[in-house]
């Protein structure tokens, strides 16, 4: 799995590069059908609005993709709440993908031994 993190409006330094991949790099450890990771980290010069470093991340799964963005005051912040999301996302993505299974349908599914037996008993 690759993570590419990339800059607009920032000069990327290897400190902000080596904290977006630790901490986005975690998602791996939750889904193992990731191929890749883009990260795109922006800020906007505008005195005027508060939270202006932007990090949006891309995650390209085998059967998909995951998009998120966050916006936070300083990149770190940022990096961190975009981090949390993804982990959802892909723990989301994971949950609803592996619960897709032909067995597991309303129409052919069983009833339980346990309602069964109620039902005969009265």
């Amino acid at each position: 799995m690759h993570i590419y993190v990339n800059g607009k409006n920032i000069e990327i330094t290897d400190a902000i590069k080596a904290y977006a991949k630790e901490k986005i790099g975690k998602v791996a450890n939750h889904y193992d059908q990731i191929e890749g990771i883009d990260v795109m980290l922006t800020v906007i010069k505008n005195p005027s609005v508060a939270e202006n470093h932007t990090a949006e991340v891309t995650c390209k799964l085998t059967t998909g993709a995951v998009h998120v963005a966050e916006t936070a005051e300083s990149m770190y912040a940022s990096i961190d709440l975009v981090a949390d999301k993804l982990a959802r996302q892909v723990k989301k993505f994971k949950d609803k993908n592996l619960g897709k299974s032909k067995s597991d349908s309303i129409r052919t599914a069983s009833i339980p031994e346990e309602a069964e037996s109620e039902t005969v008993s009265e």
